[in-house]
């Protein structure tokens, strides 16, 4: 491709347009929507190109409310046994910003940058990735079967132009795994939720893809019937693949639209995460901004956001985790002090800053590749 195929910013005046990658399975589609809102109201069009599974028609709602969207028929890279599934990715990403002339490219997979052939600006972000999800929860390498995951992520990391993680814990399971990375850049996660305004009820809430091992909530589970509140489970216990967890002793909701789970949230007395495996944890950040108390895995991305605001119990422990919130359930002026730290360290997460340094990271990219957006 030249120069003549990308339609710069003055051909649009003040107008600035990006392409988008997401998915409606996980925490993208939240990330993506929450950041979408501040680049909107910056005069910045967003063209979302989802992949994998189809979103609800709640999720098509919002995301036309905030953009184009264009969806596929190709998978997300951990989806597929067959690295060859995913080889229309790149052709299809190019020409969709061909179409809609976009100045920049944000991947919401490191892989989907591999094989671009373009001269638009890429960056990539990494929420999580198979190689650093085995290394945290299986405590070992990927499968040889698998090789090529860490292969076409790898090579997605070298093309792209900078790369954005959103913890500095996830940074180092990522270096870890890969080697040092080319403009690598911390940029924290934000929630749009806001503080309660229903007064807390006498129930634990937790939230997850509850199919993804990831997520333990077999520990939550297996610690059910010792939990002097009740339980409540939101999230699929099915996953894409088909595989599913069984959940016998807590109230399970299934998945329901976000505004349903952040109600649940707001009333929640204490929300807990037994997560062994989190890059961030998106719906902790929202338990905080609604003042709930946090009770959470001792994984370091917990330790890095909420060290001194929150209860910890060891993951692998069942009794561990009952013990930790039978704790909490039994102290109110604990919940209290806690909610209050919680919402504190959450009031440095803001969209606001999260969109001032994506806009800056955009811009800089600019600057080095001469696109630079009269709207930044």
């Amino acid at each position: 491709m030249n120069h003549h195929d990308i339609h710069p910013v003055g051909a649009y005046g003040n107008v600035q347009r990006i392409l988008m990658t997401i998915d409606a399975v996980g925490g993208v589609w939240r990330y993506a929507m929450d950041l979408a809102v501040g680049l909107k109201k910056s005069g910045i069009e967003v063209v979302f190109v989802g992949f994998g599974p189809r979103p609800t028609m709640t999720q098509r709602r919002e995301a036309e409310a905030l953009g184009v969207v264009v969806w596929s028929n190709l998978p997300l890279d951990w989806m597929v046994d067959d690295p060859a599934l995913l080889d229309p990715v790149a052709e299809f990403i190019t020409t969709t910003a061909n179409l809609h002339k976009v100045n920049l490219l944000h991947l919401n997979l490191p892989s989907q940058a591999n094989g671009l052939q373009t001269d638009l600006p890429v960056l990539v972000v990494s929420h999580s990735c198979v190689v650093t999800w085995f290394a945290a929860v299986e405590h070992r390498g990927i499968p040889r079967i698998w090789d090529w995951q860490a292969r076409i992520n790898q090579q997605g990391f070298a093309r792209a132009d900078l790369t954005i993680v959103p913890s500095q814990s996830h940074a180092s399971a990522l270096e870890t795994c890969y080697g040092p990375l080319h403009d690598l850049h911390i940029v924290y996660n934000a929630s749009r939720a806001v503080l309660r305004t229903v007064a807390p009820e006498p129930f634990m809430l937790a939230v997850g893809r509850w199919w993804d091992k990831g997520k333990n909530g077999q520990l939550l589970n297996a610690a059910a019937p010792k939990l002097k509140w009740p339980l409540i489970m939101v999230g699929s216990n099915q996953s894409p693949r088909g595989d599913t967890l069984a959940i016998e002793h807590a109230k399970h909701l299934g998945e329901l639209p976000h505004a349903q789970t952040l109600a649940l949230i707001e009333r929640a007395g204490i929300f807990v995460s037994p997560s062994l495996y989190e890059p961030f944890g998106l719906a902790v950040l929202e338990a905080a901004h609604t003042r709930t108390a946090l009770a959470l895995a001792d994984i370091p991305i917990y330790r890095e956001l909420w060290d001194d605001a929150a209860l910890f119990f060891d993951p692998t422990d069942p009794a561990s985790l009952a013990d930790c919130v039978n704790r909490l359930s039994r102290r109110a002026e604990l919940r209290a002090d806690l909610a209050a730290a919680a919402w504190r360290r959450a009031q440095i997460l803001t969209p606001d800053l999260q969109l001032d340094q994506m806009l800056g990271h955009y811009r800089n990219m600019f600057h080095r590749t001469a696109h630079y957006p009269a709207a930044i």
